[in-house]
């Protein structure tokens, strides 16, 4: 039996090998109308995958390939990256299914594991092959086992850069009791101070975070308004920890104040900024911090609250994001593309994208910001472009994009590491 088992042993080491070179050694020449390379469109262009990089990019008389590449022509189609969504949280579903109190004291762990794993799945499908994940809003650090997963191939998913447990001020988050004594679990890690900030930072890195998320203000002022919450200095010391160990900081903030305080900290990117001002922005431009504008989220707890888009009036909620965004936009504040994701449907990511253009932003450039300027400013270096040497995450989407953007939308084909998912 033992002979027998070390046989089996064998056959399975050289099987598994096989394969490995097998992939290791596959061409996939990939023929669309057009490329999107993370930049600019292009007619004519031809891409050669090899194994799980992109071997050659460029125009079709100028890729070579050997005589055993398997070609896949995508007629009418455009090949673009693999999208980055910049804000989600695949442990959280729509508000309007269960509110965000309800979910985080009364669905189990094992409950919205079993959703997250769901979510994952779908955002793949939907041609995001990448996810940052700001959050597990009262699951732990659940979401560095689902990446486990994901990257081990026990389930399919995006690549997850994890933010684990998020870190709030003392009393400023939820879910609250009006029972003083009431002891609820929280929606993230409660920390303050030199000492308290530097533990937690280190805890969460520790526990597996890629990134560092705080809250800078919220719903915890007089009369339940949105005010500050950790000050300039406690926040720079954040930064500070964080940056030590190479990783980035985002921050959700809605107020000016907020804003203000966590540009001139030096944080990566700025989540929301509803109430960002003319001179916020500018102040974000000259930081080099970028904004992380959410518009989906924005629209969608609007909805749930009764507003009717296209025949209601626009909340005051909208008309401010269309302002706040537009003025981002003039100052030249760099856009990442993230929609906070789990407000809403998973795999309705693209919905973002629509609401980039409809307020104001060109097509190309919203592309640019779900590929090349999501993995810039997430130092994700082989992501985002279609560029030799890069990771084979690609996505073939049906029409042109860049004429009209709601083909992002109409996925007709997903590669990730190289591996055909859909």
């Amino acid at each position: 039996m033992k002979k027998i088992a070390q046989i089996c042993l064998l056959l399975t080491i050289i099987v598994g090998g096989l394969r490995a070179q097998t992939h290791k050694q596959a061409y996939l020449l990939l023929k669309p109308d057009r490329v999107f390379d993370g930049r600019d469109i292009h007619t004519g262009w031809w891409v050669l995958v090899h194994g799980n990089q992109i071997e050659a990019v460029g125009p079709s008389a100028l890729i070579n390939f050997p005589a055993q590449t398997e070609v896949k022509v995508l007629t009418g189609m455009t090949l673009m990256p693999g999208m980055i969504e910049g804000h989600s949280h695949l442990f959280l579903h729509p508000y309007n299914e269960t509110s965000w109190n309800d979910q985080v004291l009364t669905e189990s762990r094992a409950e919205r594991t079993a959703r997250a794993v769901n979510h994952a799945r779908e955002t793949l499908l939907h041609g995001f092959t990448t996810t940052r994940e700001l959050g597990t809003e009262g699951a732990g650090y659940d979401d560095v086992g689902l990446k486990a997963a994901i990257d081990k191939g026990v389930i399919i998913g995006p690549r997850i850069l994890t933010a684990t447990r998020a870190i709030v001020a003392t009393g400023s988050y939820g879910p609250k009791s009006s029972v003083a004594e009431t002891v609820l679990p929280q929606g993230a890690e409660e920390a303050d101070g030199t000492d308290g900030l530097t533990r937690a930072i280190r805890s969460q890195i520790g526990h597996g975070a890629d990134v560092i998320k705080l809250y800078a203000d919220y719903r915890w002022g007089l009369n339940n308004q949105a005010a500050p919450t950790f000050t300039l200095d406690e926040l720079k010391l954040a930064v500070q920890v964080a940056g030590s160990s190479g990783r980035t900081v985002a921050v959700h903030s809605g107020t000016a104040e907020g804003m203000r305080r966590a540009t001139l900290a030096g944080v990566t990117t700025i989540e929301h900024g509803d109430e960002g001002t003319a001179e916020i922005f500018k102040l974000m431009k000259e930081h080099n911090v970028a904004l992380c504008p959410t518009l989906a989220a924005g629209e969608a707890t609007s909805m749930y609250r009764g507003w009717k888009k296209g025949t209601d009036p626009e909340p005051e909620r909208i008309k401010r994001k269309h302002i706040s965004f537009t003025q981002a936009l003039k100052a030249g504040v760099t856009i990442c593309f993230g929609g906070d994701v789990g407000v809403f449907p998973h795999g309705d990511n693209a919905r973002e994208l629509l609401l980039m253009v409809e307020y104001g932003m060109k097509p190309i450039d919203a592309l640019r910001s779900a590929t090349s300027i999501n993995a810039e400013v997430f130092r994700l270096p082989q992501l985002g472009q279609i560029k030799t040497g890069y990771l084979a995450d690609l996505v073939a989407v049906e029409g042109n994009p860049a004429e009209d953007i709601k083909a992002v939308k109409q996925v007709n084909m997903v590669m990730k590491d190289g591996v055909m998912i859909k």
